[in-house]
């Protein structure tokens, strides 16, 4: 027995290590094309390492260095905002309709599943957030979509306090006098930090990733996030490669039009990437919630 569960031991780490080598190994690829020549990506194609290094891509973004200042600023102000308010919003949802005695939660659990399943589409959408809310070319444009779409997020956070919050704690924060707020946030909440973690984690993906909304309800410049003007960026690059007369064509076939394209990425996904690791021991118990239960 001992034999075999340290073969399964090992087969199971090999696995989980090839695993990550293959999710590991786009971003290596990723960061090498980006720090390769042009003319090298042209005539060699892409590789692992760089056939002859070159800053040219990084060199080209950093002379519309204010514009992704300004740019990632307007993500960062999103990002956080929305993922505060994300929370906020979902916890307070979740909360009242993992209590039973909230009065027709099952109509609104049913409200909040339905919109899981169906959504009116794009253009009523549009209609909504531009006559009604009038949030188009306002910075809420690329906030409030977001704050409205998370009904499985309230599902999630609904079953985890269900499950995991005992509920002798709550009747004895009311026997002790707690309102239903001081009891969400002196007794519920410290006992949910793996859900509001990973629920945190995955709504700050989206808000930092999000480009649909900023193409939709954003046409003023100074409102771009990082995703829509290294977007505005790579639709310039690929207009002047198509539209160039033959006379400028020349000089401009040195453009790291590739390059560039990897580089976009990198200053994408990087702020991501380093952020990841402060959530990670959080992430992976919220995303054991229910899978055991005692």
């Amino acid at each position: 027995m001992k034999s075999e569960s340290r073969g399964l031991i090992w087969f199971s780490h090999i696995s989980m290590f090839l695993f990550a080598a293959f999710c590991l190994i786009p971003f290596v690829l990723l960061i090498s094309a980006s720090l390769t020549d042009q003319n090298a990506i042209t005539a060699h194609g892409y590789s692992f390492f760089p056939r002859v290094f070159s800053m040219e891509a990084y060199d080209y973004l950093l002379h519309r260095g204010a514009d992704i200042a300004r740019a990632y600023g307007v993500t960062v102000f999103v990002t956080v905002f929305g993922t505060v308010a994300g929370l906020a919003l979902t916890t307070l949802l979740a909360y009242p309709l993992s209590r039973k005695e909230t009065p027709h939660r099952y109509l609104i659990m049913f409200i909040v599943f339905f919109t899981m399943l169906f959504h009116g589409g794009l253009i009523p959408s549009y209609l909504v957030y531009t006559q009604i809310f009038d949030i188009k070319n306002t910075i809420w444009a690329l906030v409030v979509p977001g704050l409205l779409t998370n009904g499985f997020y309230v599902m999630m956070m609904r079953t985890f306090f269900q499950t995991t919050v005992p509920p002798a704690l709550i009747e004895s924060a009311q026997l002790d006098g707690a309102s239903e707020y001081r009891t969400l946030w002196s007794v519920v909440l410290p006992l949910s930090t793996p859900v509001l973690a990973t629920i945190g984690l995955f709504t700050c993906i989206m808000y930092w990733n999000d480009w649909q909304n900023g193409m939709i309800y954003i046409t003023k410049p100074d409102l771009f996030s990082v995703q829509n003007l290294l977007n505005r960026i790579m639709q310039d690059i690929q207009f002047i490669n198509t539209n160039m007369s033959s006379s400028a064509g020349d000089a401009m076939q040195q453009m790291p039009s590739d390059s560039v394209k990897m580089a976009i990425a990198v200053i994408g996904v990087l702020p991501i990437l380093v952020a990841y690791p402060f959530f990670q021991k959080y992430f992976i118990k919220g995303i054991m919630i229910g899978a055991v239960k005692g």
